[in-house]
């Protein structure tokens, strides 16, 4: 028995995300400006929370454990259910957002967005719509706030009892009373926890980019939960790095299953929903030069929200939008598609070797090899 706990206060502090070392950190090269954090944060008023669930070792007992998995949240306007305007776009659709049926018609989103496990949609929509209740209704009535929250998610069953329903609604609330500003954690985080990219471990990143049109400055920022994509296929900065490490520390004990990923775009560019729906279109383009191939059982959505939101007259009865012109939004899509891969090998970078049911393994990319075939690389491409 002891032996047993010892492992699994191991586990948990290997495990376990941190503002540890991030891609740019390792030498690793991208194009674009990044904000002060380079994270989704950078956007003012963007919040991030997490609850990560770690727990049990060995064989899987469906209900007991063990558990890898969590809750992320974000909140586009601080801590409100103030509504953004908003827009998604599905690359492959075997996966779920709940609430993009009113955003496709309305073309705003009210209050935080989770990601979580697949199994655990139901339970996080359901947490978040109860503490908007609780913070937000007034005089008990049930409100827009409640009924259709979007929460997203990917599938954590090689590491995580995904059949548990390990996810209760007290984890959404403590994801959402803890979302802040600032830097945030990245790797074995949140909702991302159990998750694999490209045969390594997977999970939570971000990144963000500040850019001019005219005389203003601008800021996106992209947050990605990331379960997807065969070894082959993993390229970083231009290197087929996936190809050159295809048979670097496979996982262990399971079989190679591609999964899915969630792409949240926040901006302070002020954009119209259909401009908005055009911008997550973008974040498909930063997963391709990942390598991304939105394969037949990936779930890839993605959502992106502006935080400028119109004006109301006083009667409500007319909205009055400012909105940047057609002809300068390559500059959005640019941003859009350099602050999605960084975030996705941000989310690579920061992962770690994680293990979980029946003691299925699998390993955190190791930062020393992937840079010398990254340089290696370079260097012959330099000299040809």
């Amino acid at each position: 028995m002891k032996t047993k706990i010892l492992i699994i206060c191991v586990l948990t502090s290997l495990c376990t995300g941190a503002y540890g070392q991030r891609a740019r950190e390792l030498g690793i090269i991208f194009e674009g400006k990044p904000g002060e954090n380079n994270t989704i944060t950078d956007v003012k008023g963007v919040l991030v929370g997490y609850k990560t669930l770690i727990s049990g070792a060995g064989t899987l007992r469906t209900g007991k454990g063990p558990v890898r998995t969590g809750v992320t949240v974000i909140f586009p306007k601080g801590k409100s259910i103030a509504p953004v305007p908003a827009g998604w776009f599905c690359l492959n659709g075997d996966g779920e957002m709940t609430g993009t049926t009113a955003i496709e018609e309305y073309g705003f989103n009210y209050g935080a967005i989770g990601i979580t496990n697949t199994n655990s949609v139901g339970v996080v929509r359901d947490g978040i719509g109860e503490w908007n209740i609780k913070n937000f209704s007034k005089d008990g009535q049930t409100d827009f706030s409640f009924g259709l929250p979007v929460v997203a998610e990917t599938f954590d069953g090689l590491l995580n009892d995904i059949n548990g329903l390990h996810v209760k609604r007290e984890d959404v609330f403590d994801a959402l009373n803890n979302a802040h500003d600032g830097k945030i954690e990245e790797g074995n985080v949140g909702g991302g926890t159990g998750m694999s990219m490209f045969l390594y471990k997977g999970g939570s990143g971000s990144a963000s980019r500040v850019f001019k049109i005219d005389t203003s400055s601008y800021t996106l920022g992209a947050f990605i939960q990331g379960n997807f994509g065969g070894r082959q296929d993993l390229v970083i900065s231009g290197v087929p790095v996936g190809k050159l490490l295809k048979d670097d520390m496979p996982v262990i004990n399971s079989k190679e299953k591609d999964g899915s990923i969630i792409v949240i775009i926040a901006t302070d560019a002020p954009l119209l929903p259909a401009q908005l729906k055009m911008v997550a279109k973008r974040a498909a383009l930063g997963v391709g030069k990942t390598g991304g191939l939105g394969r037949n059982s990936s779930g890839d959505i993605f959502l992106a929200f502006s935080t400028i939101s119109p004006n109301d007259n006083e009667k409500g009865t007319m909205q009055f939008w400012k909105v940047l012109s057609k002809e300068m939004l390559d500059k959005v899509y640019q941003a859009t598609i350099q602050a999605t891969e960084e975030a996705i090998i941000n989310a690579l970078v920061a992962s770690k070797t994680m293990g979980g049911i029946n003691d299925n393994l699998i390993y955190g990319i190791p930062h020393d090899k992937m840079m010398q075939v990254i340089n290696n690389y370079s260097h012959q491409e330099k000299k040809k």
